[in-house]
């Protein structure tokens, strides 16, 4: 009986020991990254383009669509905007198919794909009355962005642009200044945490050039001097199927972000197309954002609040375990 409870007793001070080992660990890893401060996410992921020969906008799009909501941030705080005119249109040879490689079999419009803006509502107005909040009370739920000051909310566009603009559907354009606007009222109405807003577009640094609000990070496909260019072409489609930016950040997503505990950073994002894979320049601005990008986890702004439960450090051992 003496032997058995002897044995008992160093069972459990090696028990005790390796718990508190991992513990140790766990700590240590998270002390080095910046202790998040909001309690959701949300996503806004624009295509700006229609027409058939800008089917690789569609596709940049959807490629960041299936990250964000792998990484498990729900339909109900992705607000999609897309013309929505590629997957049926009478010269796709894969109808109902949107594909984001060439010679690839994996369909990226799948029918979990929920687009909340589409056709001729993909609109400057629109949109800035999305991030403001100015929308009629009747507005449906998925067509408003419901964050709140514990959200961070990521904002990506990707389309055609020039110097301080991105068009709208070949018939608009959206500034530098309305976007900077647009943020700073999210900013007054307490509607993000932080903000993630990544252009992907010619040009794309000077769309956030005019931003001077706080709690803002910025990125981009190009300098504002640069165009910026597409990937690879299906002979078969018949265009460009994605744009070489939006193809290796969501290559990185895939890779190296591939569930919550992941420890890839914003710069380690910021740093996933070099000039040799963009053939252009990314644009990063961290000046109005007040943590160390390299202690900031890329699943901060892609992927879903993950929420822990505390549990106590007592440890009941039963006899019976050992019999």
């Amino acid at each position: 009986m003496l032997i058995k409870r002897a044995y008992q007793l160093l069972i459990y001070s090696i028990l005790i020991s390796l718990t508190y080992q991992d513990n140790d660990i766990v700590l240590k890893i998270e002390k080095f990254f910046e202790t998040p401060t909001h309690s959701n996410n949300w996503a806004i992921l624009v295509d700006n383009s229609r027409f058939w020969q800008n089917y690789r906008h569609a596709a940049n799009v959807l490629l960041i669509y299936d990250k964000v909501k792998k990484l498990g941030i729900p339909d109900s705080n992705i607000i999609l905007m897309m013309a929505d005119n590629i997957p049926c249109n009478s010269r796709n040879p894969y109808a109902g198919k949107v594909f984001g490689q060439a010679q690839s079999n994996v369909n990226l419009y799948t029918s979990d794909v929920e687009v909340d803006y589409k056709d001729y509502d993909v609109t400057v107005l629109n949109f800035v009355r999305l991030l403001t909040g100015r929308v009629n009370p009747s507005l449906p739920r998925n067509k408003r962005l419901l964050s709140d000051h514990q959200s961070n909310v990521m904002i990506y566009l990707t389309g055609h642009g020039g110097v301080d603009f991105i068009k709208f559907q070949d018939n608009e354009e959206l500034t530098s200044q309305d976007l900077a606007d647009a943020i700073e009222t999210m900013y007054q109405k307490r509607k993000f945490n932080e903000l993630l807003v990544i252009s992907d577009t010619c040009h794309a640094a000077s769309l956030y050039s005019k931003i001077n609000t706080p709690n803002v990070l910025a990125t981009s496909s190009s300098l504002t001097d640069e165009e910026s260019y597409s990937h690879s072409v299906d002979h078969q489609i018949g265009v460009y199927v994605v744009d070489r930016y939006a193809h290796y950040i969501s290559l990185f997503l895939k890779e190296k972000v591939t569930n919550l505990e992941g420890n890839a950073t914003m710069n380690d994002f910021f740093e996933a197309c070099s000039f040799e894979q963009c053939m252009s320049h990314v644009g990063v601005r961290t000046d109005l954002y007040e943590k160390d990008i390299t202690r900031v986890k890329a699943t901060d702004f892609f992927g879903s609040k993950k929420i822990f439960t505390s549990f106590t450090d007592e440890m009941i051992i039963e006899d019976h375990w050992f019999d």
